[in-house]
């Protein structure tokens, strides 16, 4: 049998891995490309080739809204608004703000804070549902004064999001979610489409479609 030493094991690793990283990042460029090219119509072939569905929109529509809030329960309600003001509370002591003070001589120092103006986050879907997300990347980015927030997220098999990460959406506030997910979803948020205006900021998890290490450090693609 033969022996391995950990060495030779981790060299093989890190091969491995590399190789995946390129070929990952060569299927990656070609949806960020075909998106940049071809706008809604990629946004729907990837859904319908990722996700097995037939999108008849990308955006939710107010009955959708509303149909969400009638299947979740009153205890995740109840729960969601509590934990709301709990991650409010919680970030509230976080916001920085302006200031400036002037020196005897006439010099003026200080630091502007300036909110972006519309920014993205990104919900995976898949197995589970995650309004979570939806609470700990929208709240602080509604204290700090963004003046626009969209999200998007995978549509489920029926073709419409998932209930609870609407209800979460629909407690915050935002108006604006739209039905796709994986690197097809944060290439629009970044270039824009027809439908989709591209933003200032991409924030939110997700699986290696959506991120790519750089340095140490997980960011979204490398579109922004």
């Amino acid at each position: 049998m033969e022996v391995i030493t950990t060495e030779t094991f981790l060299q093989q690793k890190n091969t491995r891995s590399t190789q995946l990283d390129v070929q990952l990042d060569d299927v990656v460029q070609e949806i960020i490309r075909e998106v940049r090219e071809k706008g809604d119509r990629a946004l729907y072939d990837y859904t319908e080739a990722f996700d097995s569905v037939n999108l008849e929109n990308l955006i939710v529509s107010e009955r959708e809204f509303k149909e969400a809030n009638d299947l979740v329960t009153d205890d995740f309600l109840s729960a969601l608004i509590q934990a709301k003001s709990n991650i409010k509370d919680f970030h509230e002591a976080q916001k920085e703000k302006s200031w400036f003070y002037t020196k005897p001589d006439g010099i003026m120092l200080g630091q502007k804070v300036t909110p972006l103006e519309r920014v993205g986050v990104y919900i995976p879907g898949g197995k589970a549902a995650y309004p979570s997300t939806a609470l700990m990347n929208i709240i602080p980015a509604q204290l700090a004064g963004v003046e626009e927030i969209v999200i998007t997220t995978p549509p489920q098999p029926n073709g419409k999001v998932n209930p609870y990460v609407l209800a979460a959406a629909n407690e915050l506030g935002i108006q604006t979610v739209y039905k796709i997910g994986g690197a097809q979803a944060i290439a629009a948020l970044a270039y824009g489409t027809e439908t989709i205006k591209k933003v200032a900021k991409i924030v939110g998890p997700g699986n290696a479609y959506v991120h790519v290490q750089k340095n140490g450090c997980t960011v979204m693609l490398r579109l922004i």
